[in-house]
């Protein structure tokens, strides 16, 4: 991009920004996940620039810079709207259990697969299914607009922890590569964790009490750079650095709970709510942002040959069983049989992508999988937008019967008055 006009690069970034938001709307009224379009648009993008015989751009530094950034904000958006209150207690458990359960399963039963499909090791065959068993918060947080409150908030919680719990499970089998015994690591991935989480919670308070009484409209960004470079800091030291910016977002989001006793004296709420409030809208608007990109890049640099062979074709299409199959038994132990549109609410995405970026090169080099990531990625997406739009219609329908039914008891009720004030007259 180096030869682009600096007012034809603004043009792309505003037009860019201006069609997301388009298609936030399309898709809150058709069901069809933004996330979907936005890939889509970069496809046609790098298909716009193969007919022209023009060479297209290599951005998959710029994918992976926003893929990292896009990633610490989105898990922050969650966590902001995590409410740590007594009465989501059932609710908390039943969705983590969720999250570990379809987690774990989902990620060995498909290791199996992969494993027999490229007579690749165990170990090497779940650094490539852990990513594929993570539900993509950033496609699943936009399009809940249609479902109940209870389903809403338990797609939350259960796509934060998958999230979490994902990263940490990733990491903690890229160090088995290692030379190092299996008990330092597993010593190792503990005391990290551990660290990391105590830090977390120290920090936290640190930077709540401090922030509140900040003056100037600077802060919000402040604290965003701040997060992000403590996210950054904490990578290179490896660190789980979601974690950090995880718990920051509980605690600011449940500072009434958290700054209890003596620590209630160190806040003041009013402050604190305002600074919550306004964090919310600049969080948002910047995963947004970040979203938009990242997705149109990844369209634009994806290779959708890949897609089209019959292995990736087979291997997907058993790996997408599996998915399914395993949630669907996961909801139904922790959530009854009211599990649609849940079920199919299992897009994967960014995160999904970001962990294939981590795998050693030797290794994604070695096992030609870009045509399965990329079958996956689409075919959820489409899934889970078939699921929103049949809920949608099944919700219309059910508000229509029961106008219909009001009517009819409305209608017969006057025809009892009528009636009663005829016999009466009579």
């Amino acid at each position: 991009m180096n030869g682009i006009d600096p007012i034809v690069l603004i043009i792309i970034f505003s037009s860019t920004v201006i069609l997301s938001y388009f298609f936030n709307l399309y898709s809150k009224r058709s069901g069809i996940p933004s996330v979907l379009l936005l890939i889509f648009t970069g496809m046609l993008i790098n298909f716009g620039f193969f007919i022209s015989e023009m060479g297209s751009p290599n951005l998959f530094s710029i994918l992976k810079v926003l893929g990292v950034v896009g990633l610490a904000l989105i898990v922050l958006e969650a966590a902001l709207d995590l409410k740590l209150v007594k009465e989501k207690a059932g609710l908390i458990f039943k969705s983590l259990s969720t999250a570990v359960l379809g987690l774990f399963a989902t990620s060995y039963v498909g290791a199996l697969v992969v494993n027999y499909a490229f007579s690749m090791p165990m170990i090497e065959a779940l650094l490539f299914t852990v990513p594929l068993s993570i539900l993509s918060s950033a496609i699943i947080l936009p399009s809940l607009g249609s479902l109940d409150d209870y389903k809403k908030e338990f797609m939350i919680y259960e796509s934060t922890f998958s999230d979490i719990l994902g990263i940490v499970l990733f990491y903690s089998l890229l160090s088995f590569l290692g030379p190092e015994s299996k008990s330092e690591i597993y010593g190792e991935v503990f005391g990290n964790l551990m660290f990391t989480i105590i830090f977390s919670i120290i920090i936290s308070y640190i930077l709540v009490y401090l922030f509140q009484n900040i003056k100037g409209h600077d802060k919000l960004f402040l604290l965003i750079s701040i997060l992000l470079l403590l996210y950054a800091v904490g990578k290179l030291f490896h660190l789980s650095s979601l974690i950090i910016i995880l718990i920051f977002g509980m605690i600011l989001n449940n500072h009434r709970v958290f700054f209890i006793g003596g620590l209630s004296k160190l806040i003041d709420d009013d402050k604190v709510e305002s600074i919550l409030s306004d964090f919310k809208v600049v969080t948002g608007e910047s995963a947004f942002v970040i979203r938009t990109f990242f997705f149109i890049i990844f369209g634009w640099s994806v290779s959708v040959g890949s897609m089209f062979n019959l292995k990736s074709i087979a291997i997907g299409i058993a790996l997408l069983i599996i998915i399914y199959v395993i949630r669907a038994i996961c909801l139904f132990i922790f959530s009854g049989k009211n599990i649609f549109p849940q079920i199919f609410l299992a897009p994967r995405g960014l995160i999904t992508i970001l962990l294939f970026f981590a795998i050693p090169k030797e290794l994604t080099d070695k096992y030609d999988f870009n045509g399965v990531l990329l079958f996956i990625i689409l075919a959820s997406c489409l899934i889970m937008t078939w699921s929103l739009i049949k809920h949608k219609k099944n919700t219309e329908e059910a508000e229509i019967q029961e106008e219909l039914i009001d009517e009819e008891i409305n209608e017969e009720e006057l025809a009892e008055i009528v009636s009663e004030e005829i016999g009466e007259d009579n």
